[in-house]
């Protein structure tokens, strides 16, 4: 299938121009969420998929691929030419792996809607379990979240950067470089690649902050595509989404911030699990909140407390108790 590269010529009819442009990254993984967005929306309001047409970009954090994100320039690496063409008009919407937004996003953009969330767990390939690991064993991944945690499991491992695409780490383990990667279970499913190593339990190898979730942002002030959007917003993942993003910049992490949550959803309420861990894995500190799903300000107490009973090695990596 072949998507357009670009806008639609403006000055063509209006009844072929398609009812909303949707911007994404180029990498599979990215148009296999714009694809499942298109769906819902079509689902939603009745549109053929051509209707709906899909802006694919190559975002600056797919460019540079031999160094960790952290390290050039972060998560708004993967944003940045969105939030451009949003400004411009190029496109109405764009979709995001909601992990991979900022904490603290431009005013004039708005997260109109969150999909149902996928699988929130990690993905273990190269080995059954993180015990059967052979001693000394070298770990793929570029996340400073999966390092800590399995350095705190296995302090004998050693970590090995990795970075691109799923197909690309899935080579170079392929190719020896590591004996084995993290990855995420949802981004496995959506490319059709479920079959691949062994999920881990999320209650004890807690995910990443807004792991397994699909955000569309669209100007603020654009009221029409915020009300077509609405129409697939999940409420249950929008509420653990954003309680995720609030204990995350109230805690004041970022790329190099070690942090894991996980949010278990009940009526009308939200479970936020939460531990954060120095980058050698070494301390690590947990806690746990129950609130009311619309609670916002309830993830920052149990940041404060967190933070509050953190040793050095670990607050050093989060400025909210700055």
């Amino acid at each position: 299938m072949r998507f357009r590269a670009s806008a639609p010529d403006m000055t063509e009819p209006l009844n072929n121009r398609p009812k909303l442009r949707l911007g994404t990254r180029r990498s599979p993984l990215a148009m296999a969420q714009a694809m499942e967005t298109r769906l819902r929306l079509c689902a939603a309001h009745g549109w053929r998929e051509e209707e709906v047409a899909l802006v694919p970009v190559v975002a600056s954090g797919d460019k540079v691929l031999d160094r960790p994100l952290a390290e050039i320039g972060g998560k708004a690496l993967w944003t940045r030419e969105l939030d451009q063409w949003l400004a411009e008009g190029r496109i109405d919407a764009a979709v995001h792996s909601m992990k991979d937004v900022e904490t603290i996003r431009p005013a004039s953009l708005a997260i109109a809607a969150i999909l149902p969330r996928a699988d929130v767990r990690d993905v273990l390939v190269g080995a059954t379990s993180i015990a059967d690991l052979p001693k000394g064993a070298r770990i793929g991944t570029s996340a400073p979240r999966r390092a800590a945690q399995l350095l705190h499991a296995r302090p004998d491992c050693t970590i090995v950067s990795f970075r691109g695409n799923v197909a690309t780490r899935l080579a170079k383990l392929e190719a020896g470089e590591a004996d084995a990667t993290l990855l995420a279970a949802a981004g496995l499913e959506r490319l059709g690649t479920s079959h691949v190593g062994t999920p881990l339990d999320a209650a004890s190898w807690l995910p990443a902050p807004a792991q397994g979730a699909i955000g569309i942002e669209c100007n603020a002030a654009d009221d029409a595509t915020r009300a077509l959007l609405a129409a697939i917003d999940h409420g249950p993942s929008r509420a653990q989404v954003m309680a995720e993003r609030a204990l995350l910049l109230a805690l004041g992490g970022n790329c190099h911030s070690p942090i894991a949550v996980l949010s278990e959803s009940g009526d009308g309420t939200l479970t936020l699990r939460a531990a954060l861990f120095s980058p050698d894995g070494a301390e690590r500190v947990e806690g746990t909140a129950h609130f009311a799903a619309d609670d916002l300000a309830a993830p920052a107490r149990l940041a404060a407390d967190l933070l509050a009973r953190a040793a050095p090695a670990i607050a050093a990596h989060f400025s909210g108790g700055k």
